[in-house]
Parts: structure tokens; C-alpha cells; sequence
């Protein structure tokens, strides 16, 4: 049985962890409120460029074929695979969902024949790629708390000369969508060709994995639609949107995650500190029990004395 001292260490040692744990959680919210800022000004001009690009391409009609963005490879061989994930971790299983789930992609498409040209941020997805033995075509580390606009443009950038070259057929992209401290929902969406990605669909779909697809967005494809004309052409404009949608399309990504990750950083320390206060309340009853065992055998040894002398 441990004694005293021991439990007292050990309520000690515990009692420091929930103080991290505790200063980690004020830390994560505080983040977190800043996050959730930056997607309430971010989401009605990423689906606005969503509509716009849209509108151009249905408009364009034919003349989308010329453009590298918007027309299909030949052949469908090689898919890059994008995972964002965060540079720490202390974030339950928010990180490995994401890597899991790629892994399941993967695997999915060389079943199909395909070969995967890996691409990753965040330290966490690099070192566990790294670590399963996958060769990384890019890796983008050091900005998943406060991810900036100018580097979802280097992603984005590296993405875009990888298809325009021929060396990516198709691109996809999974992350965590935030949609609560409390839930983060795992996203896989379609970017290249813009073909097949949803903004040029019938319907503006997030397309989260396991979700069906989200509202339509109002008055984009109900009731009679307005004649609009274009000044310049729609394909000249779609030469300037089109990389503007890639790149706000993966800044919005990296946003999500960023609150998502936050999210799930306080939730997990909230329950490491409520687990640290369990355990602490255990531990102390332990120690009273120590200690009254000690008192009991301290007495036991002076009523043994006692009744020696008498003897």
C-alpha cells in the first residue's frame, strides 16, 4: 500500500497538470472566439466568389474547354490528396480523423488504379505521413494557429501548376469543418478541375464526407434568373476568378480547421482537467485512508506497549 508521503506526491504532480490543462483551455477559447471572427467575415465572401464563379462558368457555356482550371485531363491516373491538419496537438482526435481518413482515400483510389501525390499542412499530418512511409509532394508547416491569406496562395499555387503541368488530374481536400466548439465535421471536397467541383454544379454543396448536401444557397437556382451581361467576357473574367476561388477555397479550409482545432483543444482539456479532479478527489481519499491507517497502527504499537510494561 502507498504510504502518505507517496499519495501526497501524486496529488502534488496532479494538481500541476490541472493547472496546464486549465491554462490551456482559457487559451484555446481565447483563440477560438478570434477564429470563429475570422469565418463570420470569411464564409459570405468565399460563397459569394462560389456564386460569381459559377454564374461565369454556366455563362461562358463551351468556351470554359480553353481554360486549364475548368477542362478535364485526358486520363483520370493521378489525384493529389491535400490534408490539413494543425502543428500540435493536445486536441483529442481531431488531427488523426483527418489522416485516417485520407489513408481510407487513398486506399480507395489505388484500388482503382490511381497513384497519390501527397500534399499536407501542419506538422501533425507531415511527421504522421512521413511516419507511414508516404513521400510528400509538399508539406507547408508553422501557420496552422493563425493561417494567412498568402499561404493558402503558395498551397494553392503549388496545386494549380501541379494540374496546369499534368501533373495532378484531380485534387481533393480534407479538413475539419468547424460547426461548434463541441463538433467539427470531417470535409472532403472535390477542387480540381473545377468540372466537377461544386461551383459549377447544379447545387452549392460543401461537400462534407457522411453529410448530405447542404442548403441551396437563396435565389441561386429558384424562380426565373436576370439576363446578365458580362464587361469583359465571361471566359476573360473566369481567367481571374477561377485562381481566386482555389485560393480562397483552401483559405477557407485553413480557417475552419484553425477554429476547429481550437475547439477541440478546449473540449480536451476541459475533460483532462475534470479527469485531473477526479482523480485528485481519489487520491485524497486514499491519502485519509493512508493516514488513518497510520494513527491505527501508531495506537496498536503504544496498547502493545502498554500492556508490556503491565505484563
Amino acid at each position: 500500500m502507498a504510504t502518505q508521503r507517496d499519495v501526497k506526491n501524486r496529488i502534488s504532480s496532479v494538481k500541476n497538470i490541472q493547472k496546464i490543462t486549465r491554462a490551456m483551455e482559457m487559451v484555446a477559447a481565447a483563440r477560438l472566439r478570434r477564429a470563429e471572427q475570422r469565418i463570420t467575415a470569411l464564409r459570405p465572401y468565399a460563397e459569394a466568389i462560389r456564386r460569381m464563379t459559377r454564374q461565369a462558368a454556366d455563362a461562358a457555356g463551351a468556351e470554359t474547354a480553353r481554360l486549364p482550371l475548368l477542362s478535364e485531363h485526358d486520363s483520370d491516373r493521378t489525384v493529389g490528396l491535400l490534408l490539413i491538419t494543425g502543428d500540435r496537438g493536445l486536441a483529442g482526435g481531431f488531427n488523426s480523423q483527418v489522416i485516417r481518413a485520407g489513408t481510407r482515400r487513398a486506399a480507395e483510389l489505388e484500388e482503382q488504379g490511381r497513384r497519390i501525390a501527397w500534399f499536407a499542412t501542419g506538422r501533425r499530418g507531415v511527421s504522421s505521413l512521413t511516419f507511414r512511409g508516404r513521400e510528400l509532394s509538399a508539406s507547408y508547416t508553422g501557420f496552422s494557429d493563425r493561417p494567412a491569406y498568402v499561404d493558402a496562395r503558395t498551397v494553392a499555387d503549388d496545386l494549380m501548376t501541379g494540374y496546369v503541368d499534368g501533373h495532378l488530374d484531380r485534387v481533393e481536400v480534407l479538413y475539419n469543418a468547424y460547426v461548434s466548439p463541441l463538433v467539427q465535421h470531417l470535409a472532403r471536397e472535390t477542387l480540381l478541375p473545377l468540372s466537377h467541383a461544386t461551383v459549377v454544379g447544379d447545387e452549392a454543396r460543401d461537400g462534407a464526407e457522411g453529410e448530405a448536401p447542404q442548403r441551396r444557397e437563396q435565389g441561386a437556382e429558384e424562380g426565373p434568373r436576370p439576363l446578365v451581361e458580362y464587361e469583359p467576357e465571361p471566359e476573360d473574367l473566369l481567367k481571374r476568378l477561377v485562381p481566386d476561388y482555389v485560393e480562397i477555397s483552401i483559405y477557407r479550409a485553413l480557417v475552419e480547421s484553425t477554429a476547429g482545432f481550437f475547439g477541440a483543444q478546449m473540449t480536451a482539456m476541459r475533460s483532462a482537467s475534470d479527469n485531473a479532479g477526479e482523480i485528485i478527489t481519489d487520491l485524497t481519499l486514499q491519502m485519509n485512508r493512508a493516514r488513518q491507517a497510520e494513527i491505527t497502527q501508531e495506537i496498536m504499537e503504544v496498547v502493545a506497549g502498554a500492556e508490556g510494561l503491565t505484563a
